[in-house]
């Protein structure tokens, strides 16, 4: 589905990065793991602040194009084909994991999110955005399947040992490619590794 999505000719999330992965980019520290990366405008705008970034995604279609849109940058990322369901990050070498629009399966969740944990060096960061359940009933963007979005509990529940920076829900407009436009319901959460 994702090869399919990512097979047209234009960027259909857009080439900008996320709007609060931007607002708190001056906290992320390198390396960088971004999860789900898609055609990578999350990455490529890490790596023009000088952070070294690793994106990984499910679709080769989208990391050529984030390949792509990396080298039109004169930047360079790295990336990587995976798939989430059995991806093992390595132990104690991320700065700041992003978590943007990846929405995930809990049976994925519950199993890829503690190994994202350890993935962290301690002090490190998680930047995560995503619909939250409320958007459900939205059609602006969004996987239509309840299980896949998120809450506030849930991210209590499923990042126990991260001491929360920001953890919020909030409505806002997002303009994101053709698939992520208009007001929308979202969880907003930074979380850090204890030290």
């Amino acid at each position: 589905m994702w090869d399919q999505r990512y097979a047209d000719k234009d960027y259909v999330y857009g080439t900008e990065p996320n709007d609060f992965l931007r607002e708190y980019a001056g906290q992320i520290k390198g390396p960088v793991l971004s999860l789900a990366e898609g055609e990578g405008r999350n990455a490529v705008y890490l790596a023009s602040l000088g952070l070294d970034v690793l994106g990984v995604d499910s679709s080769a279609v989208g990391l050529q194009k984030a390949q792509a849109l990396a080298t039109s940058k004169q930047l360079t990322i790295q990336t990587e084909v995976v798939d989430l369901a059995d991806f093992m990050p390595a132990s104690n070498l991320y700065g700041s994991v992003v978590s943007i629009s990846a929405h995930l399966p809990s049976v994925i969740r519950h199993r890829l999110y503690p190994l994202i944990e350890q993935s962290l060096k301690p002090g490190g960061l998680l930047i995560l955005e995503a619909y939250a359940e409320e958007q459900l009933e939205r059609e602006t963007g969004g996987p239509k399947d309840i299980d896949m979005l998120m809450s506030l509990e849930k991210i209590q529940t499923e990042w126990p040992t991260l001491t929360p920076v920001v953890l919020q829900e909030v409505t806002r407009n997002i303009v994101e490619g053709k698939f992520h436009t208009g007001e929308a319901c979202v969880i907003q959460f930074i979380g850090q590794k204890p030290l």
